[in-house]
């Protein structure tokens, strides 16, 4: 078996995704500068499409492009892709912060005293620190509405557990080796959960479903039992205060 050696690629570079799909990689290292690139081009195609996409994915360092070939081939697409992305410049805008607010602790943060005490560090402690960094949403996948952050302080970063728990709850505040996020919906996971939100991130109710995307950003802040109390009130009425922020 011969492996690639990915020391020689070049970047940007096209790689094929099945019959209906190519790649625009970027990068093969992960990097904010990359990620707002990807973002770019795919805001980019938003506004100014090319006749024959479908849809477009945003990842950490790369865009998933969908086609339909009836309308462009290919080929074609890649040169008008490349040409594109030749022509995008990062402004340097960080967009829009989502503050979220987490009652950390409690049934849904099984792990913050473990992880404290992992830690040398008192819950305070590591409440604030989780509480002082801009997370940047690198992608959504995984789970419907489910977002990567990265710009986790190196003194959180932690292994997910050995052996993953069968259910964690939506809006669970978890931390998984050297990102963070925020369960979209319940289901099993590996990461460590440390609080929760009362917002919900994914609700198929709203016009938007989703209430973050790729280039976001995300500050948690801590609340207590009164507040969360009355932010859930407020969502299952149907009128949830988010706060949005400029980065």
């Amino acid at each position: 078996m011969t492996v690639p050696d990915h020391a020689h690629l070049t970047y940007p570079r096209i790689a094929a995704s099945g019959d209906r799909a190519i790649v625009v990689e970027l990068s093969d290292r992960i990097s904010e500068e990359t990620n707002m690139r990807v973002v770019a081009l795919a805001d980019d195609l938003e506004s100014n499409p090319i006749a024959g996409i479908v849809e477009t994915v945003p990842t950490y360092r790369s865009l998933l492009v969908s086609y339909d070939p009836l309308v462009v081939r290919g080929r074609d697409l890649s040169a008008l892709l490349l040409e594109r992305l030749s022509g995008i410049a990062i402004d340097g805008r960080r967009g829009r912060r989502l503050v979220v607010p987490v009652i950390y602790g409690g049934d849904v943060g099984l792990d913050l005293t473990e992880m404290a005490e992992m830690k040398e560090m008192s819950v305070a402690e590591l409440i604030a620190a989780h509480g002082s960094a801009d997370y940047r949403v690198y992608m959504i996948g995984f789970a419907p509405g489910f977002a990567y952050l990265g710009g986790l302080p190196e003194k959180l970063h932690t292994p997910r557990l050995a052996v993953p728990r069968q259910r964690i709850e939506a809006s669970a505040i978890g931390i998984g080796g050297k990102q963070a996020s925020i369960n979209s919906v319940p289901g099993p996971s590996g990461w460590r959960f440390i609080g929760r939100t009362p917002i919900k991130v994914f609700d198929p109710t709203r016009s938007d479903a989703f209430l973050l995307k790729a280039g976001d950003h995300v500050r948690f802040r801590a609340i207590e039992k009164d507040e969360a109390a009355a932010l859930d009130a407020a969502v299952a009425s149907g009128a949830p205060h988010i706060e949005w922020e400029d980065a």
